[in-house]
C-alpha cells in the first residue's frame, strides 16, 4: 500500500498529462490525483490544470457519481446541460449524477491556466454519457486506482448495441 498522509500541499503535487493520443487544440490538461495520497477510498479528488483554450475532458454526465469543481485559479466557461456559465477563482460548480441534462465540462476561456479541484463520489461501477459524440462508457475501476487504471472501461455508441439475448444459447 502506498504511503498516505492526512495533509498534502497542492503546490507539491505531481500529475500526469490528460490528452488524446493525437495532438489536439481542444483537449489537454495535467491531472494530479489527491485521493490515493490522502488515503481516501470513498471520495475521489484531483487537481486539474488546463491551458487557455482547452478542456480536460469531453462534455459528459455520470449515472452513478456526483461531482463538484472548486475553481482555484483562472477563468473559464462551465457547460452544464444546455447552458453555459462564466466561472472564476472562488466559484464552485455542481455536477450531480444524471443524464444529458447534467452533462458538464469546464473550458479555459482565460489567458492563463485554469486550475480547479475535481471532487466526486466513488460509486463503482459507473456509466458516463457523452452527448456531443453520442457515446457512453461503462467503467469498473476497482481494483484500479482511478479511471485511467480502470479494471474495465468500454466505450460504445447506442447504435453499436446488441440484443440482450444475442449470443446466448436459447
Amino acid at each position: 500500500m502506498s504511503k498516505t498522509h492526512p495533509v498534502i500541499s497542492l503546490a507539491d503535487l505531481s500529475g500526469f498529462p490528460m490528452r488524446p493520443d493525437q495532438p489536439s487544440g481542444r483537449f489537454g490538461a495535467m491531472i494530479a490525483p489527491l485521493g490515493p495520497s490522502l488515503g481516501l477510498s470513498g471520495l475521489g479528488a484531483m487537481q486539474v490544470t488546463v491551458e487557455p483554450g482547452r478542456r480536460a475532458f469531453p462534455f459528459h454526465s455520470h449515472v452513478a457519481n456526483d461531482e463538484m469543481f472548486v475553481i482555484l485559479e483562472g477563468k473559464g466557461t462551465y457547460r452544464f446541460g444546455a447552458s453555459d456559465y462564466p466561472v472564476k477563482a472562488g466559484d464552485v460548480c455542481a455536477a450531480p449524477k444524471g443524464g444529458p441534462d447534467t452533462a458538464h465540462q469546464l473550458i479555459n476561456t482565460g489567458t492563463g491556466p485554469l486550475r480547479y479541484l475535481g471532487i466526486s463520489t466513488r460509486n463503482d461501477p459507473d456509466v458516463a454519457e457523452y452527448p456531443d459524440s453520442g457515446k457512453y462508457a461503462v467503467m469498473a475501476i476497482w481494483p484500479g486506482a482511478n479511471f485511467m487504471e480502470a479494471h474495465l472501461r468500454q466505450i460504445h455508441r447506442a447504435e453499436d448495441g446488441r440484443d440482450y439475448w444475442e449470443g446466448e444459447q436459447l
